[in-house]
This record gives C-alpha cells, structure tokens and sequence, in this order.
C-alpha cells in the first residue's frame, strides 16, 4: 500500500470506529453496565463524532472531516505522523464506500475528553484504486469551545 493510502486507511480507521454506535440493551446486559451515566454520555458523543467523520468520507465532504478534526492533530500510520493539512490534501481524492468497527472500546480521560479503540473493516477507493483494508485504530476526541475534535489518531495494519 503506498503512502498516501496508508495514511488514509489509518485516518479513516479512527473515524469509522467513532461512528460505529453499539446497539442499545437493558442496563443489565448492557457492556457498559457498570460505568456512571456521564461517562457512557461521554463515549455517546465521541461516538457519533467519529460517526459523523465517516461519514463525511462516505459523502465526499472533506470539509466537514476537516471540522472535525483539530488544526494541531497528529495522526499516525506506518509512514509516521502526519498533520491535518496533509491528511486533507490526501482525503481529497479518497471515498469509502464501506465500513465496520468491531471490538470496540471507551476510556474517559477528563470530563470532556476520551479515547476509543477498535477494529476496522474497509472498503473504499483511494486515488482511483479500489482497496479493502482492516486496522486496529485508537483516537483521541475532545471537546474544545463549541465543538468536538479529534486531537490525535493512530492506525496499525491488522492482520
């Protein structure tokens, strides 16, 4: 895979795992059964940020993506870091088509800040090649002003 589309595969990794919402179930059997409401609100809206993310890649609206992400993020692949600009300038010419997140997991780090983690499954087309990849991503969002922003994202190939 070359880098640009390493690097979009690990952009889209992270955000993909935001967006995926777990299906709702009692308080009993719920994963998450045991943490206080503020924290499961918090993962909810990191969630649907990262949703929201995806999404924007799903309609080609690379200016909603780069809304959502911080003007000082740091976003990892195998290639290294790279900065927001350069992640946009590659999205460009990127469209995901599919996606899935499994495994995923939430660990608040301040009241307005949290982490997840998870696996993606992918399919998309980067810069005229179609291309299906799977990754473990970890993210990092948080709430600055008024909006949410992913400050930092790192994708590793799985395999």
């Amino acid at each position: 895979m070359n880098k640009v589309s390493a690097l979009l595969v690990v952009v889209i990794s992270i955000f993909a795992a935001l967006l995926l919402a777990r299906p709702q179930t009692s308080a009993a059997a719920h994963p998450f059964a045991s943490r206080n409401a503020s924290d499961i609100s918090l993962e909810q809206q990191v969630v649907a940020k990262e949703r929201e993310g995806l999404d924007a890649l799903k309609s080609g609206n690379v200016e909603l993506f780069g809304n959502l992400t911080a003007d000082d993020a740091v976003l990892v692949d195998a290639h290294g870091p790279a900065t927001k600009a350069q992640v946009l300038k590659n999205v460009a010419e990127f469209t995901l088509s599919d996606y899935s997140m499994d495994n995923l997991q939430f660990v608040p780090l301040s009241p307005n800040s949290g982490l997840i983690t998870y696996k993606i499954s992918e399919k998309g087309v980067s810069h005229g090649k179609e291309f299906a990849a799977q990754a473990w991503v970890s993210s990092i969002w948080t709430h600055r002003g008024d909006k949410w922003l992913c400050v930092f994202s790192q994708e590793t190939g799985a395999r």
